[in-house]
């Protein structure tokens, strides 16, 4: 894969802007991350309305933020070539699976409290039942 750090904008010109499938694929993709985006922000705003929600909402509408940011910065690159439209629409978008990830450790965590939970309620449960 080329370093991305030795590309400046001089290097490129007309003849390395998307074109044809590419071009429409970078269209779609750059539409579908504008509308994942505005999604996360939606269900951040409407988890956040509860404190405990908040919790995981915020992350997620700053997340939300993030991919848009991105998007807007990849249809600057695709549109002028600029390289640090590029950059900074790659790590915008870096931003947002970070956060996503650690959203996903936290619920993978909650969960499993939850199982155990769960697990122990029922248990405690059964066994005073059991002395009936």
């Amino acid at each position: 894969m080329e370093d991305l750090n030795d590309l400046n904008s001089v290097e490129l010109n007309e003849e390395t802007k998307p074109l044809g499938v590419f071009g429409f694929k970078f269209n779609r993709m750059t539409s579908d991350m504008k509308f994942m985006g505005m999604f996360q922000i939606i269900y951040g705003v409407l988890t956040s309305l509860t404190i405990v929600g908040a919790i995981i909402g915020i992350p997620m509408l700053i997340s939300g933020l993030r991919l848009r940011e991105a998007a807007d910065e990849l249809n600057t690159f695709r549109s002028s070539n600029n390289v640090d439209a590029l950059r900074r629409g790659f790590e915008l978008q870096g931003k947002f699976f970070n956060i996503q990830k650690i959203l996903i450790l936290i619920g993978i965590a909650i969960f499993v409290l939850y199982i155990i939970i769960v697990i122990f309620f029922f248990g405690s449960m059964f066994s005073t039942m059991s002395q009936f």
